[in-house]
């Protein structure tokens, strides 16, 4: 490929990203000044919204596992909406005497997720219940996070774990535990080899995408709402093209 070819791929894919940047902004308006059209629903997602309140009630806890993906590759995609997650989980449970705990098993995940956990406790005025042990580097290898993660789930009175981030087959363990232990678990990640394994032993499992749309029917903003049309759109623009060029290919014009 040469410089030409390189520089015409950029162009396009600025001209992609600017797309889909106006088609947010336009979605984020029209959020804020008209009731969009709801969202598919996706019971995963109500089932742990209504455990969330349960759990409040009944003085239990909420686990959340964040993975072991990195912030500087590919798994940084599943990493930021496992915080985002926590997030919205932290502020929901803000009235509990037991704050979410979260595990992750790579060293900025843990940081960020104590980072998280206590800008949500100083936005909600409760600071002096915040507890830095909460944010836990449970291992720094696979079956090592697997198994620090595993007490957590069977020693602390967890009633849900939501699982949302970079795994392989370690996660079986995880929803393993969270299995005997009889607590919901609604699991999702970027990794192919971790997806069939959670679709095998998660209660609620998240399938391809829907890891990505949490923000979103977790009720993190309209951004995260307007992201989730835009890519809709964009996903039937290159249905349309895909079957577009094909026809064409068929018909001889390309």
């Amino acid at each position: 490929m040469n410089f030409s070819d390189l520089l015409g791929a950029g162009i396009l894919g600025l001209v992609f990203v600017l797309v889909f940047l106006a088609l947010m902004v336009l979605f984020i308006v029209y959020e804020r000044s008209h009731q969009g059209r709801p969202l598919r629903p996706i019971p995963a997602f109500e089932r742990f919204k209504r455990e969330i309140g349960l759990a409040v009630e009944a003085g239990k806890r909420l686990h959340i596992t964040l993975g072991r993906g990195g912030l500087t590759g590919q798994e940084a995609g599943s990493a930021l909406i496992g915080l985002q997650v926590l997030e919205r989980v932290s502020r929901t449970a803000s009235i509990s005497d037991k704050p979410p705990v979260t595990t992750s098993g790579d060293g900025s995940l843990a940081i960020l997720s104590q980072d998280t956990s206590r800008a949500v406790a100083r936005s909600m005025g409760v600071e002096s219940q915040y507890d830095p042990s909460a944010g836990r580097l449970s291992g720094l290898t696979p079956f090592a996070y697997a198994a620090g993660t595993i007490p957590v789930i069977l020693d602390e009175q967890v009633a849900a774990t939501i699982v949302a981030g970079h795994f392989g087959s370690e996660v079986a363990l995880i929803t393993d535990a969270a299995e005997r232990n009889g607590s919901l678990t609604l699991a999702g990640s970027d990794n192919l080899s971790a997806q069939a394994v959670i679709y095998a032993t998660a209660e609620e499992p998240l399938i391809g995408e829907e890891l990505y749309a949490a923000g979103a029917y977790l009720n993190a903003g309209p951004a995260h709402q307007a992201s989730l049309r835009a890519q809709d759109i964009i996903r039937w623009v290159l249905i349309i093209i895909i079957l577009a060029g094909a026809a064409l290919k068929l018909i001889g014009m390309l």
